[in-house]
């Protein structure tokens, strides 16, 4: 199996120039956890869960969340994005994809052909099939 078997080819990403109070929008009511960032048709960075809460300042100051709010628009995805983007081929067997995010202890990959993004795998993507995988077997 190939990792182009399991991706979600379905992938909500951002711009550069994007702000964070769209990120927590569509994380939030999308129930994403990982944004990946283009630069055109490129991948670039990846915004995360984690890098929402840290960049919130409500984490920090206890403050309410329509001031949240109003602190995440004022700051850039690319300020604050994960600038090391760990990819993978659609191509590549699902075996290389799942012992990548262990490795890394990441959550997920982006999956690029050609430079583009083309999908996302997740950890839940991997779960979902090893759950699969045991009803089949009976276990």
């Amino acid at each position: 199996m190939n990792v182009r078997d399991l991706m979600q080819t379905e992938v909500i990403s951002l711009s550069l120039y994007d702000h964070l109070g769209i990120a927590e929008d569509i994380m939030r009511l999308g129930r994403v956890r990982h944004l990946p960032v283009l630069d055109g048709e490129r991948p670039v960075g990846l915004v995360s869960q984690r890098d929402l809460f840290r960049a919130g300042m409500s984490s920090v100051l206890q403050i309410d969340v329509e001031s949240n709010q109003e602190w995440l628009e004022k700051v850039a995805v690319k300020d604050v994005m994960s600038h090391e983007v760990e990819s993978i081929h659609p191509d590549q067997p699902m075996r290389s994809a799942v012992q990548t995010l262990l490795a890394k202890k990441i959550g997920c990959l982006v999956v690029v052909e050609d430079e583009a993004l083309v999908g996302l795998i997740s950890e839940t993507d991997c779960l979902g099939y090893l759950a699969q995988l045991l009803e089949a077997g009976g276990v």
